[in-house]
């Protein structure tokens, strides 16, 4: 049997199935299937009933697709395909004859000329429908089919754009029905550049063989049984009867109830075009990304809203025409986002691939079936209520009301539905609404665009920074790409990137791999960002990295536990602090208990901070000894104050602190005019006497104001203060900040 093409022939054969759709859009926009066809039938002047009846013809012969799979199969997809593909072409031609009918029989014999061709080319479509959907599930791969379907919607929306422009114009400025035949000649010839183009897609071969055998038994009852299938049907269904009456008779409640020109009514196909053009990517990205079923949640959501929007809308006003433009783009985002969530989760999700012919096939007459009857539906209901007038509130009420409230009313049934349909992806349609309302997702989307643009290292380094200040779920997956990068700068950048970001579990776990790998470079830098993110499902992993081979590894660790909070782990600390000889090791152990806020540890880390001769460090411990009294920034406060004028700055605080042991001990206190004598000292810049008076009341400092380890603070700084004076400022700070803010 032939083999099926390898996935490079498919993806060879892409562009061609994108010219295929696209040069058929102008068929399809200058036929049956645009707004002209609609004007077209209300030109010859049928009924609505009548109207709704032909439009039904094409959705009802889907019911042929049951009888006809197996030949299909046998015959070969992509041979039957090209055949009825063809057919349907050249079927769609008579319709040129339809101004001679008219002339010479009138329109009832007309009404039955333009049915028959109608129904003929239904019963084709439908054979070529029936080849395509099991051919389309093989020649496209499904790790790019939402990027296929957002490319292929992409182009058939830009010519769908010039086609729906044309069009407006032709049947603006034309009369009669001229107009109309000139846009189904141009169409039908477009329709046979689309079979040429069809005929370079690769794949679609007869079964044969096992295959073949397994073809003959049909798989109908087990697809019936199959629940999740048959769930999606309903959900499908129900949305089908709620939207495809409002939207087959759109254009005629356009051009009488708001009274738009029938130019300008195939015009407001330019807004819906427009909006599947602006959301093609990001509706086919995000279905790859996030899978099928929250996409096609959404889509379904937004339509829910699309008649409250037409309902509402101004009539008979010189602006009607751009409101409805603007809802028109509105209802082309929805209906692409639905369609392509739809769609890939029937291909990716909902049928099998052993049994593609019967469930598509199935799918196919399920779907002709509730659309045919919901076009009829639709015109007899327009018929019915052709008398029905009045206002509720705001709303007009007319013949078309009914149809606004089925649109209304069943697609949040089919909502309900499918949101018990199995999915391709545990994304929840919450947690995907979620991921665009996070952070920033316009700077997210930017970057993803320049992401993968970037080639050059130093552009790469620039676009992973800015996904990290998105802070949007959006970038997740370009981070952990960027972490995988064989390019150093572009992993080191990626990791700092992922610091920004909010908590999230595969990040998480990403950075934890870079700590235990084997680069140490990464690993110490891994180290400090899972404390900068703030996920507490890092403890584990940097528990164990206490032990790293590196120093500089179980530095980072320890101070990202403090960062984290891990209380369980201030034991542990306590004892690497004691037995420590190592001054770096010892200063993070120390920073860490600070961050922790371990009591315990007051007397090592006074000690740890007495020995140290490095500067940055001696601050950093005095800090982290003001975390153990409490207050952080307002320690953090006074040290900014004081790089600039650290007489004002500890005279503002010796004078705060007098003010509370007034308030505490009573204006008799003795210990106040000392402190005021600090104050003023401070205050005239004499810092060393202001230290040395300092350091006496800091040996006498009140027990009934201050506990144990609060004291010992105090004691240790008053005898370096007396030892060394101004030249230890962080004990002069330290004194202070406890003097204020280390009360019982």
């Amino acid at each position: 049997m032939p083999a099926e093409p390898t996935t490079v022939e498919k993806l060879r054969g892409l562009p061609w199935s994108v010219a295929t759709n696209a040069t058929n859009t102008v068929f399809v926009q200058f036929t049956f299937f645009g707004s002209a066809f609609v004007l077209f039938l209300d030109q010859l002047h049928l009924s609505k009933a009548d109207i709704g009846f032909i439009l039904s013809l094409i959705p009802f012969s889907n019911l042929v697709a049951l009888g006809v799979a197996p030949a299909v199969a046998r015959f070969g997809f992509k041979r039957t395909f090209l055949w009825f593909y063809g057919a349907r072409k050249a079927v769609t031609a008579l319709l040129l004859l339809t101004p001679w009918v008219v002339a010479h029989w009138g329109s009832q014999l007309a009404f039955w000329f333009v049915a028959s061709v109608v129904a003929l080319f239904a019963i084709f479509r439908t054979v070529e429908e029936t080849a395509y959907y099991p051919w389309n599930q093989e020649f496209v791969p499904n790790f790019v089919r939402g990027k296929y379907a957002a490319t292929s919607n992409i182009f058939t929306a830009l010519v769908g754009v010039a086609s729906v422009a044309v069009a407006g114009l032709v049947i603006e400025r034309s009369q009669g029905l001229n107009g109309f035949m000139l846009l189904i000649a141009v169409g039908v010839l477009f329709g046979f550049a689309s079979v040429w183009a069809s005929a370079h897609i690769p794949g679609g071969a007869p079964l044969q063989g096992p295959e073949l055998e397994a073809s003959r038994k049909r798989h109908l009852l087990h697809a019936l049984h199959d629940g999740n299938f048959v769930r999606y049907l309903l959900g499908l269904g129900v949305m089908t009867l709620g939207i495809t009456p409002l939207t087959s008779f759109l254009p005629l409640f356009m051009e009488e109830k708001v009274g738009l020109s029938s130019g300008s009514v195939i015009l407001l196909q330019l807004g819906t075009l427009v909006g599947t053009l602006a959301s093609s990517y990001l509706w086919g990205w995000a279905a790859d990304r996030y899978g099928s079923r929250p996409v096609m949640l959404t889509g379904a959501g937004m339509i829910v809203l699309l008649p409250l929007f037409w309902w509402a809308m101004p009539r008979h006003e010189s602006w009607s025409l751009y409101v409805a433009l603007l809802i028109a783009f509105f209802q082309g985002v929805a209906n692409l986002g639905w369609g392509i969530g739809a769609g890939r989760l029937l291909f990716v999700g909902i049928v099998p691939t052993d049994k593609k012919n019967d469930y598509l096939a199935l799918y196919f007459a399920w779907a002709g079936l509730v659309a045919g009857a919901s076009q009829w539906i639709g015109g007899q209901i327009l018929d019915g209520s052709r008398d029905l007038s009045g206002r509720i509130w705001l709303l007009d009420v007319d013949a078309y009301t009914p149809l606004f409230v089925l649109a209304l009313g069943l697609p949040l049934v089919s909502v309900v539905l499918l949101r018990q349909v199995r999915g391709d992806s545990p994304v929840s349609m919450g947690e995907f609404a979620g991921i665009f309302l996070r952070g920033n997702p316009f700077l997210a989307m930017g970057s993803l665009i320049r992401f993968y643009r970037a080639q050059e290292e130093h552009d790469a380094v620039r676009v992973t920074a800015r996904l990290g200040d998105a802070h949007s779920p959006l970038t997740v997956d370009e981070l952990l790409e960027a972490l995988a990068d064989p390019r150093f700068n572009v992993r080191f950048e990626a990791i700092l990137a992922i610091a920004r970001m909010p908590p999230n579990p595969r990040l998480t776990q990403a950075l934890v791999d870079v700590l235990n790998g084997k680069s140490p470079a990464l690993s110490v830098i891994a180290a400090w960002a899972l404390g900068r993110i703030g996920d507490r499902g890092a403890l584990d992993a940097l528990r164990a990295s206490l032990n790293a081979g590196y120093r500089s590894i179980q530095a980072h660790s320890a101070r990202s536990l403090g960062t984290l909070g891990d209380q369980a782990m201030v034991p542990e600390l306590l004892a690497r602090l004691a037995q420590e000889s190592d001054e770096g090791l010892r200063v993070a152990y120390a920073s860490a208990l600070g961050k922790l806020g371990a009591r315990g540890a007051t007397r090592p880390l006074l000690t740890l901070l007495r020995d140290c001769r490095d500067e940055a460090t001696r601050m950093e411990l005095a800090l982290a000894v003001a975390r153990l009294v409490g207050q952080e920034g307002r320690f953090i406060r006074l040290w900014r104050q004081a790089r600039g004028q650290p007489g004002t700055a500890l005279s503002q605080a010796v004078s705060a602190v007098a003010r509370e042991w007034r308030r505490h001990l009573g204006q008799e206190e003795p210990r106040l005019a000392e402190l005021a004598t600090c104050a003023e000292l401070f205050a005239r810049e004499e810092l060393l006497a202001a230290a040395q008076a300092l350091s006496q009341l800091l040996l006498q400092a009140p027990a009934t104001l201050y506990d144990e380890e609060i004291l010992d603070v105090l004691h240790e700084c008053g005898l370096r203060l007396r030892l060394c004076g101004v030249r230890r400022l962080e004990y002069l700070l330290l004194a202070v900040h406890t003097l204020r803010w280390g009360w019982r």
